[in-house]
Formats: C-alpha cells, structure tokens, sequence
C-alpha cells in the first residue's frame, strides 16, 4: 500500500512539475479511515503561491486510484491528501496473516550483535537492573524478526578490583563467619563473600582488624589484579570459580523473564589474546595521548576529562579492555548495539570518540539508553550492601499476584474447558511475568518507571493481561470453530468484511510488518507494545460488534474465522517479540 501511495504521489507531482523529494507520507490521525496520508501540500504552498488545502487538491485531482494497486479513493481533507484501501488491500491482508510467520521480513544480509544485561558479576540482579534485559532482549527478537542476523552477547566484567576483592573473600572466610543465604542459588551464596570482603576493607576498624591483616589482604587483591594482567593461568581459574558460580545463578534469574545469550564474552578473553596490550601501543602512538598523575590518558579536545587507558603499574583499565571488545566486533559483525544505562553516555561518547581516532567507522555502533526502575519508596540498589530489591523477589510476587488474580477471575471465564492446577499455575506464570516485562518494555527506554502493580496487572487496561486475553481469546474462538468441523481457509472472501470495526481491524493488522520495521529501525521496542495496546482495542471492537460463529450466513461466518485466525497471528507474533508468552486459554 505504502508503496503505490509513493508512485501515486510521484507520479502526480510530476505531472505538476513539483519537487518529489519529500512526499510527507504519514498515518492519518484517528477516525479518518485513510490507512496512509500526505502532508506535501503544507511543503509545496510556498512555491506554488497557493493555500495548503488549494494544493492538496491540485495533487488529489492528478491521481486516478485504478492505476494503482491497492488503492481505491483518494480524497482531501484541508490540506492533506488522504488514500483509502479497496477490496484487494483487505483480501490480501486475511491471505497474508494465515501465516504463522506473518510479519517477518526479508532477509537483510546483515549481521548484528546485541549486547546486553552484562550486569557485574557479584551477585543476584536487582530490580533497578530488570530494564536491561528486557529491553535488550526485546530488541534482538524484534531485529531477527525485521531480517537480521542476530547474536545476543553478555559481556562479563571478570577482571578489576571488584572481582579480585570478591576472589580473595572467597578464598579467605569461612561459611561459619558469614550469615545464611537469602535462596538456595549461587549467586545468593557467593554474595556473602563478597559482601564481607567489602566490609572488612572499607571499615576494619569496626571490624577490629589488625592493620597488617588489612594491608596483607590488599597485597593479595593486587597480587589477584597483576597476575590477570600477565595471563597467569592459576589466577584466571581463580577468578573464573568465582564468576561462574555467580553467572549461574544470576542466569537462572534472567531465564525467568526469559533474555537468553547466544555468547558470554568475557572481558579477560581481551586481555589474554594480546588485543588489549595492541590497544595500549597503538593509542600510546596517538598525537592525543600523554603521561601525566602516573596514568597514559588521551587528551579529547571535546570531553573535559581525559581518557585514562593505562595505569603506571602496566595495568589496563575497563575502558581499554572494552576498545578491544569493540574492535573484535568490528572484525565480526556489521552492526554492534549496546543496551546500556543513562549513566554510561559519557563514557560511551568518549569510546566513539577513541575509536574513530583508531580509524574505526563508529557508524557500526548504536547504543539503546535506559533509565533505572524504581520501586514505590524508591528502595536504593547496591550489591556491596546488599539493599535494594532482587529481581527474582519481583518475579515472585508477579506469579503469586496473578495467581490470585486468575482465580478470582475462575467464575467469570467464557470457556467452559476445564483448567486444573498446573494450567492455573502455567498461566500465572506466563501473566505475572508478562506483566512484569510488558509494563517496562512499553516504556520508552529514557523515562523513568515506578513500577506498579495495579498497573501491570489490571486485566482491563492497558497491560500485558488486557493484550494476552485478545490472544487467548483468538484461540478459543478457533477451537470452538475446530470441534464444530469449521475450516476458516475454505472460501474466504473477504469483501463480506465491511463493517466499520472489521475494517478498522484489518487496517490494524495490515500494519504489523510495517512496525516491525519502524521498531527495527528505530531501536525502539516500545512502538510494538503501543502497537499491541491498539490491536487489543480494535479485537475488542470487532469481538462485540461481529458475531463469528453465529454470524447470520455461512460466508460471512467464513470470513470472520479467517480474520480470527489472521489477528491470532498477528498478536501472538507482536507478543513474541516483547518476549511476553501468549496464552491460548486465561
């Protein structure tokens, strides 16, 4: 549609003799049954010397709709040039979501990673952390979906003095000195270490430590530090017991929400290989770089801090390690995105900035900022103190929430099939889980969220539930047409679909390939749960207006099973790509 809309619109700007380079192709605004609209007339009014609307007409008056596909009339409305769909738009829309893959797009060529959760290896991932992944793993289902090659990596930091205090208080307390863990996983375990490792440090003299006790255990974090420095084989694995166990548990975690990893690229990997020492000689080579207060920095004429890379030990920085981590996906893929906190921007700015002095075209890179999710009260989140809330509590309390919920709503249910306790269970989970990582991946990645329950989990408004139950409702629409010996691929015409809200939900779903792209493109997740909120209203509107299994004949009956089946598609898939299941029964 969108493309005949163009040759339209060329075509008769043309014959005007008028500059086609912007043909303001947009969405009309809401009850103008218009799928696409154009808003050239507001840009072309100066240079033709005449009113918007006067304009509007002219191009209007050019274009005759039987010369085009998919378009049946084009009509004004002040100044905008409006294009309304016909019969072939509608019937191919029904034919095109029968597929279970409708929405995906063709294949791009391209490959792309991901990354991103990449939370510090020290412990369970708290609920200020929760936007990360799902975001992120919103984002890489949605750019497969759109025709890329993905690939999901989580960088882990297992280099550093956080991982070097966190392998000697493992090393040194005993499980008698430490109190019992909040869950039976690893991460909850080895936590305790490293939060008694912290406090020993920071406050030995609470602690009632010997100074040289104290000085010792620094000797040896440094001893930890340099021998990852060198690629001492011992150190390594030292360390790697460490972070293995916690990346265990906190990878449990996030299979909950689900955000799965095709790779964990560890930052030590940069280290051994040599790439990061070649780093080191190469910014050491710069014009920018210079020695001062016994560290090599780089002197960036736009940033008014300077950009440390090597301390005067020899040891590396993070920062460094992360340029070699970057110039390796360089090597190995042709678009690198990152989701990431706000309060990185700085630092990533300054990483564009290192990587295009290395000669690197820093247009590969794309970086997704987030803001933090806050809780009622605004609980604080520290890993070293052990405040704050975990996300696995989060994810506890969503499945008991909806659990409570879906009973209460047992009496109220349409289908007369019969759920037994696992199925109650299973739908609390895919509810309350859903509703947790619906109500943040609908939010644009850079505001704010308090997260509510009442939000997430109200059935009637805009929320995970309210989209899920289209879904689950679709499903059983299709199973009552199944044990009644309906077929809804046999004899479609969609023509007989000629009421205000099957139209409009035709138009809706006729979308979906199109917001997938939009999502793609923008790096913006939040467009398909917006997306999905409105299909919801348009199902809802079709469900109470239109009869399927008792529409007064057989082709029409037909008709509304084909659109069902198409509209269980299409949400499902958007559903898919938030990474939020879609229940066939609630």
């Amino acid at each position: 549609m969108r493309v005949s809309v163009e040759a339209a619109l060329t075509d008769a700007l043309t014959a005007l003799d008028l500059p086609t380079d912007d043909l303001g192709i947009e969405r009309p605004p809401e009850g103008v049954d218009a799928v696409f609209a154009s808003s050239v007339a507001f840009r072309l009014a100066g240079e033709v010397g005449a009113p918007p609307p006067d304009v509007a007409t002219d191009v209007a008056s050019e274009i005759d709709p039987d010369d085009y596909d998919y378009i049946a009339a084009v009509r004004t409305q002040g100044p905008y040039v409006n294009f309304f769909p016909g019969d072939r738009y509608f019937g191919e829309t029904v034919e095109a979501a029968r597929d279970a893959e409708f929405g995906r797009l063709p294949d791009r060529d391209t490959s792309v990673v991901v990354e991103h959760t990449s939370a510090n290896p020290t412990g369970p991932v708290h609920v200020g952390r929760a936007r990360n992944p799902i975001i992120g793993d919103a984002l890489a289902r949605i750019l497969d979906f759109a025709g890329y090659d993905v690939e999901t990596h989580y960088y882990v930091n297992d280099a550093g003095r956080q991982l070097a205090v966190f392998t000697w208080a493992y090393e040194t307390f005993d499980e008698s000195e430490l109190p019992e863990p909040e869950r039976d996983k690893p991460d909850y375990d080895l936590v305790r270490y490293y939060r008694k490792g912290n406090a020993y440090l920071e406050d030995a003299e609470g602690e009632d430590v010997d100074p040289e006790d104290v000085e010792a255990a620094e000797a040896e974090i440094e001893a930890i530090m340099q021998g990852l420095e060198a690629g001492d084989d011992e150190v390594y694995e030292r360390v790697g017991r460490v972070v293995d166990q916690v990346l265990e548990g906190m990878t449990g975690t996030l299979d909950r929400l689900p955000a799965h990893f095709d790779e964990f690229v560890r930052e030590t990997r940069f280290m051994r290989d040599g790439s990061t020492d070649d780093v080191v000689e190469r910014l050491q080579e710069l014009d920018e770089a210079v020695y001062e207060d016994d560290a090599w920095q780089l002197d960036l004429p736009d940033f008014e801090k300077h950009f440390v890379f090597l301390r005067s030990d020899g040891t590396s920085l993070y920062s460094t390690r992360d340029l070699a981590h970057h110039e390796w996906k360089f090597d190995n893929f042709d678009r690198a995105i990152t989701v990431i906190g706000e309060d990185h921007q700085l630092t990533f700015d300054q990483l564009d900035s290192v990587l295009e002095l290395l000669g690197h075209d820093t247009d590969q890179l794309d970086q997704v900022f987030y803001s933090w999710v806050n809780l009622p009260g605004g609980e604080g989140m520290s890993t070293r103190e052990g405040t704050g809330i975990d996300l696995d509590d989060l994810l506890d309390e969503a499945e008991e929430r909806a659990r409570a919920e879906v009973e209460r709503r047992m009496d109220d249910r349409i289908r007369d099939d019969e759920l037994d306790e696992a199925d109650v269970e299973r739908i609390a989970r895919q509810v309350g889980i859903g509703a947790v990582r619906y109500d943040i991946v609908a939010k644009q990645p850079r505001k704010a969220i308090t997260f509510e329950w009442e939000r997430a989990l109200d059935f009637e408004a805009q929320s995970a539930p309210y989209v899920q139950y289209v879904h689950a409702r679709t499903c059983g629409i299709l199973d009552e047409a199944d044990s009644e010996g309906l077929d809804p691929a046999s004899g479609v015409d969609a023509a007989v679909l000629d009421t205000p809200e099957e139209r409009d939900l035709l138009r809706t779903i006729a979308r979906f390939p199109a917001e997938v792209e939009e999502a793609a493109d923008e790096l913006e997740p939040h467009r398909l749960a917006t997306y999905t909120r409105e299909f919801a209203e348009r199902f809802n509107a079709f469900y109470r207006e239109c009869p399927v299994l008792t529409a007064d004949d057989e082709q029409t009956r037909r008709a509304r099973l084909a659109l069902v089946v198409a509209a269980r598609h299409t949400v499902g898939n958007a559903l898919e790509l938030l990474g939020v299941e879609a229940p066939e029964s609630m």
